[in-house]
């Protein structure tokens, strides 16, 4: 079973092409450890990768608690640990590692910079070194298309030069530089950098620009297009997501080994999101309205190129802005404010939010 016969509901008239995953893995029964599990993309990677019958063990410090892997809960191992103090035994027994824990975009990179270059950076590479010790041969590392950010316009592909600026960029192409040096007849890493990524998981995030357009057509009727919305952003599905994990992890060495995947379905201006988010709520019979506001001081402009990934893999994320928002509208209860706002769902809210309860319970020694 592929990750798209996953999706549920059907939604009439979806698009049902494949995207180019083989709909068996060349081996079944093999174990795979996926650090950051039980986050957002992992989630929907551990569906995708049992449903090829893999065995999945997940390594999480679980900051969002089990709850998002409760359909999955009995047919996983779960290892509680933070990456940066990886016990040993977690290769053990493992064919094969998808690399997802840290910290995922500049707030929370922003919020620690020091945590985040120990998660992102040092974190990775120890993890590369202990694959390559232990005969781990395969490792694919999540990186990011933001790397491209800040380059001159123009469509860029994975041989840009990339300028890592501020401390998420930075740690992510530390990671990857370390990985890289590591490549070779034993070892395989292959390193993905994913476009901005939309689409349901149950570990739900309405912090990314199409589930944050989501959100607010619902909680406040009211788009804001910052400068317009005429900025360029690479996106793709969480879906997409997880299959191209799992093609990095059954391809060929040779094809893979030491290479780097852009990987999204498409490039869109945030003003052409706003209008299919608002489009689709509008269906629901609720008016959404779209504001033209002043542009913040830092903004993302960038498109990237995902023709390797494509001609190199035959892999082509297929799932649409305009059906993931179906998705989501399907899945979610649009009129639960309450969930709508949970900090939960918001991965810079609830890190501040864990952080001060620390703080309060160093204090007092307790809760109640």
């Amino acid at each position: 079973m592929t990750g798209a016969e996953l999706d549920n509901p059907r939604l009439p008239g979806r698009d049902q092409r494949g995207n180019g995953l083989p709909p068996e893995p060349p081996h079944e029964g093999r174990t795979v450890l996926v650090t950051g599990g039980a986050g957002y993309i992992g989630c929907v990677l551990t569906e995708h990768l049992l449903a090829r019958h893999y065995k999945v063990r997940i390594l999480d410090r679980l900051w969002w608690g089990e709850e998002p892997l409760a359909a999955v809960r009995d047919r996983i191992e779960l290892v509680k640990a933070d990456v940066r103090d990886m016990p040993a035994t977690a290769l053990d027994g493992v064919d094969g590692v998808i690399h997802l824990a840290g910290l995922s975009n500049d707030p929370t990179a922003n919020y620690n910079p020091e945590a985040n270059w120990e998660m992102n950076a040092l974190a990775t590479e120890a993890l590369g070194h202990a694959c390559a010790e232990r005969g781990v041969e395969r490792l694919v590392f999540a990186s990011s298309c933001s790397l491209y950010d800040g380059l001159p316009p123009g469509m860029h592909d994975e041989t840009a030069p990339i300028r890592a600026e501020g401390p998420y960029a930075s740690s992510k192409r530390y990671a990857e530089e370390r990985l890289l040096d590591l490549a070779g007849t034993g070892f395989c890493p292959v390193l993905l950098r994913n476009g901005t990524v939309y689409g349901y998981s149950p570990r739900m995030r309405f912090d990314l620009v199409v589930n944050t357009f989501v959100k607010a057509a619902l909680l406040e009727g009211r788009l804001e297009l910052h400068g317009g919305g005429w900025m360029w952003r690479p996106l793709v599905d969480v879906r997409d997501v997880a299959d191209a994990m799992i093609l990095a992890l059954e391809a060929p060495a040779d094809l893979v080994r030491g290479e780097i995947f852009n990987v999204l379905h498409s490039n869109y201006q945030i003003r052409e999101l706003a209008f299919l988010v608002a489009g689709s709520v509008r269906l629901l019979g609720r008016d959404v309205r779209l504001d033209e506001v002043p542009a913040p001081p830092l903004t993302r402009n960038y498109e990237c190129s995902n023709a390797k990934l494509s001609v190199k893999l035959g892999f082509n994320p297929r799932r649409s802005v305009v059906e993931a928002v179906a998705e989501i509208l399907s899945r979610i209860d649009v009129d639960d404010k309450t969930m709508l706002t949970d900090p939960r769902h918001y991965n810079i809210r609830w890190i501040e939010l864990l952080h001060e309860v620390e703080l309060r319970v160093g204090e007092y020694g307790r809760v109640l």
